[in-house]
């Protein structure tokens, strides 16, 4: 507790010090120097006095002469008649509300009875209105008396102002009697002189606004009475005198404000409020003063409380809403510390000290919370960053975010807000409806021919996103088998179609991956097989050389077999190498200006004597003029070898070999033609990966290798390689930008 005390004191004090100085200095110079005649409250009885003093004394009405000034025109007799219609639209209610009763009275005779003579007399009663001028003429007359009876009745039930002892002399301005009360001689707390210097006293007659002030708003009471029949402008300027002005004196003895009279409370309740506001003001300054001298404010005291944490969890845009609410209820309270001061209508007051108190407590703890905000805030935001973080992290700043989103597809965007402003309407609707019979007809009509199909068109487009919802639930659980329906062209039919392209792209990388975890499997098995043949006939061999009993001729062999297979493996090794760097991006080319012509022709020259030991007929078309190129002429030279190489392994002995450089629309485009000695049944694209063989028992001396450097090659070079497959002709097509 004793950490709260400094803040709870600090707080007390400004709220003694706005409360009390606020109260003093917005009521204070208006009540503290003023008696109590001058207030509101006492000029208002006085108001009340004149118009009572003008309708019961000055300008009475006689409600025996005022009825015989009534009268009734042509124009209100026939709007009585017609007031429910034609003559035949009446007669004709009347029968049909009498129907079913005398319909349900036939085993009564006498109810049956009374219930015809009811009908009959009220029809012929409609009918002498349609033809006695007269007789409406005094049925209107008759109802008139009334609402004028209850005019006066009603004026005089709530006259109560002449209740205040007050003595005054009056004359018309305009001549006549005087009209006296009382003693005006001498002087007295209150004085009034009606003159032309000071005003005269106006007591308002004829129009209809200064009979509603004069008689206390009973005419929009009783004025209607049904029927269409009211006082009409000329029984008022015949009944009720035009303003008249008055001149004299008014005075209200010292007896009236005095113990026992009429306004003593009144005057005593006004004189404690001077006093409330006096004090009031003494203890605002003294708060004032003792928060700038001995109790000075320390931020210390409102910052790292035990809720602060807990506060400092909450959104930026909540803490705002907090301080603003705060900040708001200190204002509104204000004028209620230290005693609540009401200043009601017509300048009534009041003063509730339990009120006051409880105002004066509420106020210093919101007062204590606005300063803790403050204080916090402080200490809070001088970290760098930390508003910019919370501004961001804010809920205004969310829903802008969910706003961008929704408005992303301005298709959704539209029908949310329609929905929204429908679902508006129809609330705004249903309460209109309630309150008007007649607009819930029309609120009905729009529910089933607007609202319904809007219900059904939503509910639609709900369970269409459900079903999509469901399949993506599938699609993560790795069931693809099934296509989302595509319906109309809505943003979630898109979707749907999307989700259908996403479908089919995962089964292909799904198809994609398996086939290259087989194809990653295979590698390693040539991989493993192509290095240990050598090696095990290596191992093999240097074990047989190791016997001393071997001849020389054997010893030859021997080593001769070590030789070449050691090579093998070289090459084996090498090429892996040399694949690897290149599907690294790490190899260099040297590239310059080459011809492709005199390279060609070199490639087949160098493979000359294999050609005629297999035997194949190299059958080779290549411009004489040159094909320049800008290519690195060692690894250019490096590719054609291995497809010359490639055909030479696997061509089927005694066939032709088809070798074609030609130049095509600046590019330089290779063809290399076998046929092949081995049934090629996988896939064509298998031929690029590593240490994939035509030979697929793997018997011939390829590496496996060859295409996938010569394509690896291709692609350093900005090229392309093609091979197609017919059959058992195999056939490698090479394009590369020839040089200008």
């Amino acid at each position: 507790m004793k950490r709260f005390t400094p803040m709870l004191i600090w707080s007390m004090l400004a709220a003694i010090a706005i409360g009390g100085l606020v109260t003093f200095t917005s009521h204070g110079f208006s009540i503290l120097f003023k008696d109590y005649t001058q207030s509101g409250q006492f000029q208002s009885h006085m108001d009340d006095f004149y118009r009572e003093l003008g309708r019961n004394v000055l300008n009475p009405v006689e409600l025996g002469e005022a009825e015989k000034k009534l009268t009734a025109s042509q124009e209100e007799i026939e709007a009585y008649r017609t007031y429910y219609g034609s003559l035949a639209s009446q007669v004709e209610n009347i029968d049909m509300q009498y129907r079913d009763q005398i319909r349900e009275a036939e085993n009564q005779p006498e109810v049956k009875k009374a219930l015809v003579e009811e009908r009959d007399g009220k029809i012929a009663d409609i009918r002498k209105n349609f033809e006695d001028d007269a007789y409406v003429e005094e049925k209107i007359l008759q109802k008139k008396k009334y609402i004028l009876s209850q005019i006066l009745q009603d004026a005089k039930t709530e006259s109560g102002s002449l209740a205040i002892p007050a003595a005054y002399e009056l004359t018309p301005v305009a001549g006549g009697e005087s009209v006296r009360r009382g003693d005006t001689a001498g002087t007295a707390p209150y004085e009034k002189e009606f003159n032309e210097n000071t005003g005269y006293l106006k007591i308002d007659g004829q129009d209809l606004d200064g009979i509603d002030r004069m008689y206390e708003g009973t005419i929009q009471g009783e004025l209607y009475n049904g029927e269409g029949i009211s006082l009409s402008a000329r029984d008022i300027d015949a009944i009720f005198p035009s303003h008249t002005l008055y001149k004299g004196t008014v005075h209200v003895p010292a007896s009236a404000f005095d113990k026992g009279g009429v306004l003593y409370e009144e005057v005593k309740e006004y004189n404690s409020l001077k006093i409330m506001l006096l004090l009031s003001g003494v203890a605002g300054i003294a708060a004032l003063v003792s928060l700038l001298t001995i109790w000075k404010f320390k931020w210390t005291w409102f910052v790292d409380l035990p809720f602060t944490d807990r506060y400092n969890a909450l959104k930026i845009d909540v803490k705002a809403a907090v301080f603003l609410f705060l900040l708001v209820n200190v204002l509104s309270m204000a004028n209620g510390i230290s005693g609540r001061l009401n200043m009601m209508a017509f300048g009534e007051y009041s003063f509730n000290p339990v009120r006051g108190a409880i105002y004066f407590l509420l106020n210093a703890v919101i007062i204590a919370g606005l300063t803790f905000q403050v204080g916090n805030a402080i200490v809070q935001y001088r970290q760098p960053g930390r508003f910019a973080s919370e501004m961001r992290d804010s809920y205004m700043m969310k829903f802008l975010e969910y706003s961008r989103a929704v408005f992303q597809n301005r298709s959704i965007a539209i029908q949310t807000l329609l929905l929204l402003f429908g679902f508006f309407l129809a609330g705004v609707g249903f309460v209109v409806g309630a309150m008007e019979p007649v607009l819930f007809v029309i609120y009905a009509f729009c529910v089933l021919f607007l609202g319904l199909p809007v219900l059904f068109f939503y509910m639609r487009r709900m369970g269409y996103l459900g079903k999509i919802l469901t399949a993506t639930d599938e699609m993560a659980a790795g069931r693809l088998n099934r296509d989302i329906p595509v319906i109309g062209r809505s943003p979630f039919a898109a979707h749907a179609a999307n989700l259908n392209n996403l479908r089919e792209g995962v089964e292909r990388s799904v198809s994609s991956q398996a086939k290259s975890e087989r194809m990653k499997t295979e590698l390693i098995t040539n991989v493993s097989h192509d290095l240990r043949t050598p090696l095990t006939s290596i191992i093999t061999y240097t074990d047989l050389l190791k016997n001393p009993g071997l001849s020389e001729t054997e010893r030859a062999e021997y080593v001769d077999v070590l030789d070449r297979k050691s090579q093998r493996l070289k090459t084996l090794i090498e090429d892996l190498f040399e694949v690897s760097k290149m599907s690294s991006g790490t190899m260099e080319l040297y590239k310059q200006r080459v011809d492709l012509s005199q390279l060609v022709r070199q490639a087949v020259g160098e493979h000359s004597e294999r050609m005629a030991k297999i035997p194949l007929d190299f059958r080779v078309a290549v411009p004489e003029e040159p094909v320049p190129a800008i290519v690195d002429g060692q690894r250019w030279w490096r590719m054609l070898d291995n497809l010359i190489g490639n055909a030479l392994k696997y061509s089927l002995p005694g066939t032709r070999v088809y070798v074609t450089l030609r130049e095509i629309g600046g590019t330089a485009e290779f063809t290399i033609k076998n046929i092949t000695a081995y049934e090629l049944e996988e896939n064509v694209d298998e031929l690029y990966e590593r240490f994939k063989r035509g030979d697929a028992s793997r018997h011939t001396e390829g590496s496996g290798l060859g295409l996938a450097i010569a394509q690896s090659i291709v692609d350093m070079h900005g090229g392309s390689m093609d091979i197609q497959v017919d059959g058992d002709l195999f056939k490698v097509t090479v394009r590369v930008p020839a040089a200008l």
